[in-house]
């Protein structure tokens, strides 16, 4: 399906795993949580338990790993019937360390796009989670100075992001959102007149997956970020 980008004026990108690996972390993170565990239950009840506390907390501590953190230690105790040990919860909360302090590993093409289209568009950075994190993240990132506005909000539903572009003055039919969620980063704008390309990153948490009869490919899927090179004149 053709898609005209003739109209488009400003470019939002997601963060985490759209310019920079973030889910490998988690995948990591629960594998270690999981194994620290295995004297109560299976890995898969272990995992099961997690993003059930997971999703019932997204509402009080919202996106990123401090929320992250919260939920494995209350998924220990529940799991553990309030037996884990003392030692076990600081390794928990050095595992989340870890994550807040590992090194930002930029994804192939990222910085070749943006310095190719920063003349050309107004580069926004649209994300969700911990601001103080994605903060960190960006700065240490090296792309800061690509971007003329940086948001971190709180989801990213149609009226986070319809509020956001009224604030900015964009016009949503001048808007293209580039990020690797269906559920996150293409739907929603899909819905508000904007258009939005996916980038498919190789591991997706399971709330941000999408049922296939649910959306109707109004939009374009590319492998990599350098192919939106060829439609972005």
């Amino acid at each position: 399906m053709e898609i005209d980008y003739s109209n488009i004026k400003v470019i939002g990108f997601d963060a985490d795993d759209t310019l920079w690996v973030n889910e490998t972390y988690f995948r990591d993170t629960e594998e270690k949580f999981a194994n620290l565990l295995d004297q109560y239950e299976t890995k898969n009840q272990i995992d099961q338990e997690l993003f059930k506390t997971e999703i019932k907390n997204l509402e009080l501590y919202g996106y990123g790993i401090k929320g992250f953190m919260l939920s494995m230690i209350e998924s220990a105790l529940d799991l553990s019937n309030n037996k884990v040990s003392q030692t076990t919860i600081q390794e928990i909360l050095n595992l989340g360390k870890e994550m807040l302090s590992h090194p930002v590993e930029l994804l192939d093409g990222v910085e070749e796009v943006l310095l190719a289209l920063k003349d050309k568009y107004r580069l926004i950075v649209l994300t969700k989670g911990d601001l103080l994190d994605q903060e960190r993240k960006l700065e240490k990132s090296g792309l800061s100075s690509y971007f003329h506005h940086v948001e971190v909000l709180s989801d990213k539903k149609e009226d986070n992001y319809k509020n956001l572009l009224e604030h900015l003055g964009i016009p949503s039919d001048e808007f293209l959102m580039i990020g690797n969620s269906l559920k996150s980063d293409v739907l929603p704008l899909l819905n508000i007149g904007a258009k939005a390309v996916h980038i498919p990153f190789h591991t997706t948490w399971q709330h941000e997956e999408v049922r296939q009869e649910d959306h109707d490919n109004s939009h374009q899927t590319l492998n990599v970020i350098t192919d939106i090179l060829k439609y972005l004149k």
